[in-house]
């Protein structure tokens, strides 16, 4: 049995697969993924995994360069704006861009990872960083 934080099979690959500047999707359980985007679903039921458990897990695997959120995210769901911002301090790059053009770059992923996640706007795309001294 593999030991570490991600045991889910497809969401160990995906992230062990990606390179500098590629991109994935944290999303919640109402984001439309295209059908041809690697999708994993993570959902159990409603909240069930939440959006900030899966990306706090992700956030402790990847190395992390840039995250787009979706410009609505900063009226809809102030909350989770800032557990968002908490997460990832000041020494990552925030995109804000419309939630129009957010579902756009969406298709341009390596990978949806959805969760269960119920409440508006809690989408992010990331975007891998290198990780070149080990930190």
């Amino acid at each position: 049995m593999k030991r570490g934080t991600i045991l889910n099979p497809d969401l160990s690959y995906l992230l062990a697969t990606l390179g500098h500047m590629d991109k994935i999707v944290v999303a919640d359980c109402g984001l439309p993924i295209p059908e041809y985007v690697n999708r994993i679903d993570l959902t159990l039921k409603r909240g069930v995994p939440t959006f900030l458990t899966v990306f706090k897990t992700i956030l402790g695997e990847m190395a992390v360069e840039k995250v787009l959120i979706a410009e609505e995210i900063k009226t809809k769901n102030p909350q989770m704006k800032k557990q968002i911002i908490d997460l990832i301090g000041d020494h990552i790059e925030v995109e804000y861009i419309p939630h129009k053009l957010f579902k756009e770059r969406v298709s341009g992923s390596k990978g949806v990872i959805r969760t269960g996640e119920v409440t508006p706007f809690s989408n992010i795309i990331i975007v891998a960083g290198v990780d070149f001294d080990g930190k």
